[in-house]
């Protein structure tokens, strides 16, 4: 008999307390390692319309939902006593009669009435309104039951206009949720896989992304461990084609935010260390906050097996840079941000400059140092990607005296900055010295720079499955762009789109993606596209508060977060987000008004569930919360006046303003299920282009 486990039973266990987690966990244990014992006080659901449906007492008041058949045990919901019965009284688990996949399935009768939400009062209309048209106008009840709608919800989806869509999507499983959502923006979505009806059809890939085999006890506990991530134990069917396909070079997968390309990263570095028992692979990531992360999710999947996780390493790149550097040359000098600033003021003190000082170090940062160009030949020519302020052959003479200055006093002191460090790196490995991995992972990959991204080509680029990269050109923050193809990387006819959102509600995500263009392209001519994503949830709509100054602001944000955290919200759940450091004493005064303790997010600490997060839009890369309030969002606080002004060209303008809109939109889809945005008026011009248009 097969002991299953549900996704949905991880989500219900997400939402009671320590202790009654506790307990619910030793009452699944015990029911694996012994179903028929009658200590097991198990009890049929006689009001049920599935009549597999049995309950499991785990205390006075927490009962567990399982579904019980000859050939199967399956762990279906679990919560308190009157949730859970009302929970299997208004569910059936069967098999599709066209996919063949197992579901859970809503009872149709048994769904008084499905609402469509409404979170802002609107205003009286005294005139009715025109029936709004159906969102599927042509699409064929044949064409739903086939995507895996099931038969007795397909009359609601045929003529639900987009908002009852959208809600009717709460009550339809993952698949058929998705296809239908997808058909609405005009995107089809390929047909599932169909299986007969002698196959399991909890074997199907729908039925696996919500229903796995639970072996034994230890990959029980592993899967109840962390509830909230159940993504490590229930993968998409279409992510995993991605995760086990060979590639016979560099492949990316792409995607806006929430749709799981880190998910996928991990899933791989999984994968490939556990299918090659010689393989050593690196998963990577631009910082160490976000490698720490990282590190915590990939040991869920392989910690457990000693000698995978031993062949997988971790970190950020720069860790991993350093770390190797150590071994092969000895201790690096690195100068700080400040002695390179320094220098370069030295440098200009004795070749001056009619270009801004801040022009001249950006030039450093962007193109001499970044392209470790070594001659004034070899400035002359290059590109200069990404710098949008043109500069004739004169004043590159001029500047490559201050360029040169700076190189020869680094070289006199022993020093190194990281670009020269990865030189020195990839030219060991490309002189044929042997690689210390066989395969390369990078996570945020669009934040990756041209010394990086050439010692990894020099690392693995050769190599079957060497180079996999997971990124969103629309959260690129810290690089300039530049060609993949030409450090020898190319990505094209090996790069894939993700399109489902399984972590932003279908609100948040909407609004978010109007900060972008709907197709972003790169350099080398690869194009993602917005186009057709769709999320895997339904809820509340953003808000956006306009207040009258910083106390108007602190009290109505306040309010949202006493509100979240009376609605059951932990507070290290919240995080509230400003653009820079100048703004974190108003994010702070907006907790002390309501008696909340901080969190000032900087890189060293893990979240403390009594605190709620705050912190610098850069810092929230890669992170996730339940409820965030992006605040602070004032003219000239975003994009950032000093930015604007530093600005030697107005040319240069376009990249400061993709680069401010970007982190936006990244402090934005941080949030799960509530978004508030917040600014004193006047507000930043970014937040007009959220209001739906």
């Amino acid at each position: 008999m097969n002991f299953r486990i549900a996704d949905t039973f991880t989500s219900s266990l997400a939402k009671l307390s320590g202790d009654e987690q506790k307990a619910a966990k030793q009452t699944a244990f015990d029911l694996q390692l012994d179903p028929t014992s009658p200590g097991m006080k198990l009890h049929r659901l006689d009001k049920a319309k599935d009549k597999a449906f049995w309950s499991i007492r785990v205390s006075r008041d927490i009962r567990i939902i399982l579904h019980r058949t000859d050939t199967s045990l399956l762990l279906c919901y679990v919560g308190h006593h009157d949730d859970s019965y009302r929970w299997a009284e208004r569910r059936k688990i069967e098999r599709h009669p066209q996919t063949g996949a197992m579901q859970i399935v809503e009872i149709r009768e048994l769904v008084r009435e499905v609402e469509i939400p409404r979170y802002v009062d609107a205003p009286q209309e005294l005139t009715p309104a025109a029936p709004a048209a159906a969102a599927l106008e042509g699409v064929s009840e044949q064409q739903l039951l086939e995507y895996g709608v099931p038969p007795e919800w397909v009359a609601d989806v045929l003529v639900a206009d987009e908002d009852g869509l959208l809600s009717l999507a709460d009550h339809l499983p993952a698949e058929a949720a998705e296809a239908v959502l997808s058909l609405a923006t005009g995107t089809i979505p390929p047909v599932p896989t169909t299986v007969s009806a002698e196959d399991d059809p909890f074997e199907h890939p729908d039925a696996e992304r919500r229903f796995r085999v639970m072996s034994d006890v230890d990959e029980l506990k592993r899967a109840l461990e962390f509830p909230w991530d159940r993504w490590a134990v229930f993968l998409h069917p279409a992510q995993r084609s991605t995760v086990e396909r060979d590639y016979n070079g560099p492949a990316r997968v792409s995607g806006s935010a929430g749709t799981g390309k880190t998910i996928v990263a991990l899933h791989r570095a999984a994968h490939l260390v556990e299918s090659d028992p010689d393989a050593k692979v690196l998963l990577a990531t631009f910082s160490i906050p976000l490698a720490r992360n990282l590190r915590a999710k990939a040991s869920k999947l392989v910690g457990h097996k000693e000698d995978a996780w031993s062949r997988l390493s971790v970190c950020s790149l720069d860790e991993f840079a350093i770390e190797l550097y150590e071994a092969e040359f000895g201790r690096p000098q690195l100068p700080t941000e400040a002695m390179l600033r320094s220098l370069i003021r030295e440098a200009l003190a004795k070749h001056p400059q009619t270009l801004s000082p801040a022009f001249v170090e950006a030039e450093w940062l962007d193109v001499v140092d970044a392209w470790q160009l070594d001659t004034w030949e070899d400035y002359r020519d290059v590109q200069r990607l990404g710098r949008k302020t043109r500069l004739g052959e004169k004043q590159r003479e001029s500047l490559w005296g201050v360029y040169e200055h700076v190189r020869q006093v680094l070289q006199e002191q022993g020093a190194q900055t990281m670009p020269m460090l990865y030189r020195a790196l990839a030219k060991r490995f490309t002189q044929g010295e042997r690689a210390p991995v066989n395969h390369v992972i990078l996570d945020e990959s669009q934040d990756m720079s041209v010394a990086q991204l050439r010692l990894l080509a020099a690392l693995a680029a050769g190599r079957s499955n060497g180079l996999f990269f997971a990124g969103d050109l629309g959260q690129r923050i810290f690089q300039v762009p530049f060609s993949w193809a030409s450090l020898g990387v190319d990505v094209r006819g090996r790069s894939q789109t993700l399109r489902i959102n399984y972590r932003t509600y279908h609100q948040i995500r909407r609004q978010a993606d109007r900060l972008l263009h709907p197709e972003v392209s790169d350099v080398d001519g690869n194009t993602e596209s917005r186009i057709g994503t769709v999320s895997a949830f339904n809820g509340p709509e953003p808000q956006i508060l306009l207040c009258d100054d910083e106390q108007d602001e602190c009290r109505r944000v306040g309010d949202y977060i006493n509100g979240w955290l009376a609605s059951g919200l932990n507070p290290n759940e919240v995080a509230l987000f400003v653009r820079s450091d100048a703004q974190l004493p108003r994010a702070l005064a907006i907790l002390k008004h309501i008696g909340v303790e901080a969190m000032i997010l900087d890189g060293s600490d893990s979240s403390d569930p009594g605190l709620v997060a705050v912190s610098t839009m850069h810092r929230a890369k890669g992170l996730e919360f339940r409820a965030v309030a992006v605040t602070c969002c004032d003219d000239e606080v975003i994009p950032l006046q000093d930015r604007i002004a530093s600005v030697a060209d107005k040319s240069d303008l376009e990249e400061v303003y993709g680069t401010e809109r970007h982190l936006l939109y990244v402090a934005c889809t941080r949030a799960r299920d509530y978004l508030i945005i917040s600014a004193v008026q006047p507000e930043s011009e970014f937040l007009d282009d959220l209001v739906a248009r």
